[in-house]
């Protein structure tokens, strides 16, 4: 059997009925990708399973809706409407958690199409910016396809999977997509400014992607010795490599090293992270697991929100009955941070939303909105107004607390809310 083909022969190997586990976000394969859709016309009910898609997502328009089904662990910009418009599902799942589903057998794979680097020497392809949910799905499945591209960077750690264990393989030279920097206004440096005043020296950090996680950065000039563990990162983290601000020598856990497990950003960090002996990536089951965070020393957890209630209950993923994200990697790293003994666990997010018409600080969530963080794990939320320390504090003195950081102009209806609720 040639196990070099080309790429529509890759995809002839497809059968209807196959569940198709299709690499994270950046590490999609889009020739791949595009070959599968382009062959539409001889699959029923293949059933596309992933999390964020970079790619033009063709799979999910209507005119394929008897091809494919695509079933979301986190919905994105290409996807939503699918699942909205029920051509696509959305499935929960707490991140460190999406391996479990393959390895048990619970979303059984039967096609994995997976982004790889040539082979060294020894014939290890390595996962390059996709490690996650990845190599346990092309661990499990039943056929392997890859894209081998020249172009992708080679990272270390756990992190490989060797050329046999692939079944069929098409070469490709194309540059990886690459994200704009987020625009960062006033409010993203508020609350930026705030969060950094929760992290300390030596601290072991994890941070989303976008203008809040990019603001955070930008105060951290005067900081010392701080690490990296998150399930991913992006470019502000080289600026403060280069500055000498992150150099990872006060961890507790793999010191001197970044540990990630999936990777979104610029050429520059693209460059950055290949063959870089500083970086290792691991599966998610590993990076996220709220028991090897706990590990860190004081690990420093942030991340963003679309609403939160008196009580303290946090909606990342939803607006009203749709889903807009996913459950991601928020809870993993928030019960880590919580696990820590000197842990910080943030959820930062603008006091506003619709151009200020709507207050993120709300008695309730949305009806139909999601919990994705439990009252019982939230620490600190932050906005552009200030900090709240939520941690043994009564519903009441939640509530009260929460209303001190939001808006202004929502505060006195907010007021007048509680007051009905507590008295």
């Amino acid at each position: 059997m040639a196990k070099f083909v080309s790429v529509n022969e890759a995809v002839a190997h497809i059968k209807s009925g196959d569940r198709v586990v299709m690499a994270h976000a950046i590490a999609e394969p889009h020739i791949l990708v595009e070959a599968m859709v382009n062959n539409a016309a001889n699959y029923q009910n293949v059933e596309i399973v992933h999390m964020v898609a970079k790619g033009k997502g063709k799979y999910c328009l209507p005119e394929y809706k008897n091809h494919f089904t695509h079933n979301s662990i986190f919905v994105g910009g290409v996807t939503m409407d699918a699942v909205a418009a029920g051509r696509g599902c959305y499935t929960p799942s707490f991140f460190f958690e999406v391996p479990r589903l393959f390895k048990k057998n619970i979303l059984p794979v039967d096609v994995a199409l997976i982004s790889v680097t040539p082979p060294d020497k020894f014939g290890y392809c390595s996962l390059n910016v996709s490690v996650d949910y990845t190599k346990s799905a092309a661990a499990c499945a039943k056929l392997v396809i890859a894209e081998i591209n020249d172009k992708a960077p080679r990272t270390f750690g756990d992190s490989m999977i060797h050329i046999d264990d692939i079944d069929y393989a098409v070469e490709v030279s194309n540059e990886l997509i690459e994200l704009k920097k987020p625009k960062i206004g006033e409010v993203e440096r508020r609350i930026g400014e705030n969060c950094a005043s929760l992290i300390e020296d030596g601290a072991t950090l994890q941070l989303g992607i976008g203008a809040i996680p990019d603001a955070v950065l930008t105060f951290l000039d005067d900081k010392k010795d701080l690490g990296i563990h998150s399930e991913m990162f992006s470019d502000g983290v080289i600026e403060l490599v280069e500055k000498g601000v992150v150099n990872n020598r006060a961890k507790t856990l793999h010191p001197n090293k970044f540990i990630a497990t999936f990777l979104m950003g610029s050429k520059n960090l693209y460059d950055f992270v290949d063959s870089n002996p500083m970086l290792e990536m691991h599966p998610v089951d590993y990076v996220n697991h709220p028991c090897i965070i706990a590990k860190n020393h004081k690990m420093t957890a942030i991340n963003s929100a679309i609403q939160v209630d008196f009580m303290g209950q946090v909606n990342a993923e939803t607006i009203g009955y749709k889903q807009y994200s996913g459950t991601g990697g928020q809870v993993d790293f928030l019960r880590g941070a919580s696990m820590c003994e000197d842990g910080v666990s943030m959820i930062a997010l603008p006091s506003t939303a619709a151009k200020g018409k709507i207050s993120r600080i709300t008695p309730l969530l949305d009806e139909g909105a999601a919990v994705t963080s439990s009252r019982n794990d939230v620490q600190y939320i932050i906005t552009e107004y200030g900090i709240a320390d939520l941690r043994g504090k009564s519903l009441k003195e939640r509530t009260k607390a929460l209303i001190k950081i939001a808006h202004p102009d929502f505060r006195d209806d907010l007021m007048k809310q509680a007051q009905i609720r507590f008295g």
